[in-house]
């Protein structure tokens, strides 16, 4: 099983800490390099992580407050002076062709292809072996929550082919396939030589009210990242503001049916009492942890 790794570059919120960057998230699958949003100060996390962002593959954009986006001008410049070799796809919410065309004019010409979706709800990323969905969220401005899904696969046991003897040929293609074949003069069934191996899936909701859409894009995730801007007893000023409390999101990963939750987006209020936060989620959700800047976890 090809793990999906995960660093937390930021995982502060609007306004940074000694601890805490601005919001930025890698997701490493394959050759598959996904930066979800890009806050200020984004290259130095890469750094510290020994993470190179030249090997982004896509970018996508939550919503376009600064805390989410401002590293992104710096960042386009070291990818066209570090001779970054690839399309950039980018995906965002309505406006982001708009504001990619202001930092375009700020750095007056960006020297590498890039491709710009904007996107609402559904499937954004088709590819063989995965997706990528979108749903709208509600946080004052176009703004979006993604999951990155892997599709399940049908996989060959691997001690029953040496078993048998089968050559490396396309008859484990057809088999794969769930075709039956005759090898010898014997019949082997698909069935038998097959397995199932599940498909995973992580959601990203980064800044929201609670809203429905947050709970269906959830659904049966491996893991939900979200924020946690707000303890609980703070619930009216985090529907003032547009953000989720520590119960909220935890309310998201129980009715989602999901088996992970991380916390990130963490106030400075909490800088030295985070454990406020991860208690009070914890007695919803229980498998609850609070990320810390350049974390790194394997899914």
């Amino acid at each position: 099983m090809e793990p999906i790794t995960l660093t937390f570059l930021g995982t502060g919120n609007a306004v940074p800490t000694e601890l805490r960057s601005h919001t930025g998230i890698f997701l490493s699958y394959k050759d598959e390099q996904i930066l979800v949003d890009c806050g200020e100060g984004i290259q130095r996390q890469f750094r510290y992580a020994k993470l190179s962002p030249t090997k982004i593959t896509r970018l996508l954009i939550t919503h376009w407050h600064g805390d989410h986006i401002l590293g992104i001008p710096g960042l386009l410049q070291t990818l066209a002076m570090s001779d970054y070799q690839r399309k950039l796809m980018v995906y965002g919410p309505a406006g982001t062709k708009k504001f990619f065309s202001l930092i375009e004019e700020l750095l007056l010409h960006i020297r590498i292809p890039i491709e710009i979706h904007e996107v609402k709800e559904g499937t954004i990323v088709h590819e063989k072996e995965f997706f990528i969905e979108a749903k709208p969220m509600s946080h004052g401005i176009p703004s979006c929550a993604y999951s990155f899904n892997i599709k399940k696969k049908t996989r060959l046991d691997k001690r029953k082919i040496q078993k048998l003897k089968l050559p490396n040929s396309p008859i484990l293609g057809q088999l794969q396939n769930g075709h039956d074949i005759i090898f010898n003069g014997k019949k082997i069934k698909a069935k038998d030589i097959t397995y199932t191996e599940e498909g995973r899936k992580v959601t990203f909701i980064l800044d929201t009210e609670m809203n429905q859409n947050a709970v269906e894009i959830a659904k049966d995730s491996d893991l939900i990242i979200a924020e946690s801007t707000f303890a609980i007893e703070e619930e009216e000023r985090a529907k003032e503001y547009k953000h989720l409390t520590a119960g909220q999101a935890a309310n998201i990963a129980k009715k989602a049916k999901a088996k992970s939750l991380i916390l990130t987006h963490i106030s400075q209020r909490y800088e030295h009492a985070p454990q406020i936060i991860e208690k009070q989620a914890k007695k919803i959700f229980k498998n609850t942890r609070i990320a810390k800047d350049l974390d790194t976890i394997v899914v």
